[in-house]
Parts: structure tokens; C-alpha cells; sequence
């Protein structure tokens, strides 16, 4: 029997994947969480085999909450199930310690089979996320500083003003901007910003 535990801040989609894994014989859901802190506690109390996590959650973010647990439980076999295929949050997600990536709309079927094959210890990515990190595994990586910038600008902040947020030069900071622009393939700081949005880099 595979043990599930299943944490996401919406119930009504908690409560398709209860009565999803409710159907399968080989599986139990053995507990549910509503955010990060939740996650880390009932995955303490329950131990599960798999757990389903979403990313954007309130309290503590999925992303926090993978990386505590993994932090106590190393061989913790978890599965992303997001709205957000952006190849930067995806990345984050796999350092983090997930053995499977999906999306929310393409539940059911795949998801029964991600469950299986993750415990079986194998990966699973959903073709939308496996083609997101083969569109962008070759481009140059933001650094820290350059993400930094990109989120003061997606702020509405000038140079001067993020020169002095960051105790930087604004010379430096327009050399950070000239960059960001050449990585993300882009010729203006808006466009910079929704590209920025749309994988992952930076919240707005």
C-alpha cells in the first residue's frame, strides 16, 4: 500500500485527489496540509511514501517546505503538482530534492502513474515540464545580484533607486540590466520583467 500525503492550500482540489486515490487499491491518502508548515509537520507525524506538494502556498512555500523536510528525511520521495511550469521554479524544485514534476491540469491518470513510478524510485516530469528545461538548458543563468535587480525593476525602481536599495554603483547597475537583457533575450526592462514572471525567476 503507498501512503500519500497530499498538501495543497485549495480544497477543492485536495479533495479530487482524495477521491481519486480513494479508487486505487493500492493506495491510501493517510493525511492532508493546506501549507508549507502543515507539510513538515504531518509528513513528521505520518511518514508517508509520497507526498503531493503544491509550490505556492501561504505561510511557508512549497519550495521551503521540500527543502526542511528533506533536510530530516533525505530519502523523502515528493511530487510537485503546480500551476507553474517555469523553467527556473522547476530547476529550484529538483535541487530541492522532488522526484516528480506535474501540472495541475493534467492530473488523473498521470498522476496515478507518476505516484507509482516515483515510489518505485524512479523520476517523473510531465511533457510540458520536460520540454520547458530542454527550451532553456543552454541559456546563461541569472546570477543572485542580477536577480536581485531584475525584481527592484519589476518593482517599478530606477537605476539610481536600485543602486541605492543594493548599496551599488549605478554604473554596476546598468551593467546588471544590460545583462539581464542579453540573457533573457530581450530589449527592454518590461519585457525583461514579464519573461521573468512567466519562468519562474522572480514573483511579482
Amino acid at each position: 500500500m503507498i501512503r500519500v500525503l497530499s498538501v495543497d492550500d485549495h480544497p477543492l482540489l485536495r479533495e479530487g485527489i482524495a477521491a481519486l486515490i480513494g479508487t486505487q487499491p493500492d493506495m491510501q491518502l493517510i493525511a492532508e496540509g493546506s501549507n508549507g508548515r502543515e507539510a513538515l509537520e504531518q509528513f513528521r507525524k505520518h511518514c508517508p511514501d509520497i507526498t503531493l506538494i503544491d509550490l505556492q502556498m501561504p505561510e511557508m512555500s512549497g519550495i521551503d517546505a521540500i527543502s526542511a523536510i528533506h533536510v530530516e528525511f533525505p530519502d523523502a520521495r515528493i511530487i510537485v503538482l503546480t500551476t507553474y511550469s517555469g523553467d527556473f521554479q522547476i530547476a529550484r524544485a529538483l535541487k530541492a530534492g522532488v522526484r516528480g514534476y506535474l501540472l495541475k491540469g493534467m492530473l488523473r491518470q498521470e498522476l496515478l502513474e507518476a505516484i507509482r513510478a516515483v515510489h518505485a524510485g524512479q523520476k517523473r516530469l510531465s511533457a510540458e515540464v520536460a520540454a520547458e528545461i530542454a527550451e532553456h538548458a543552454i541559456d546563461d543563468v541569472l546570477t543572485p545580484r542580477e536577480i536581485d535587480v531584475l525584481r527592484l525593476i519589476a518593482r517599478g525602481n530606477a537605476n539610481k533607486e536600485i543602486a541605492r536599495k543594493l548599496s551599488l554603483t549605478e554604473e554596476t547597475v546598468k551593467g546588471h540590466v544590460k545583462n539581464i537583457l542579453t540573457k533573457l533575450g530581450v530589449h527592454d526592462r518590461t519585457h525583461a520583467v514579464t519573461i521573468g514572471v512567466k519562468r519562474g525567476i522572480i514573483d511579482l
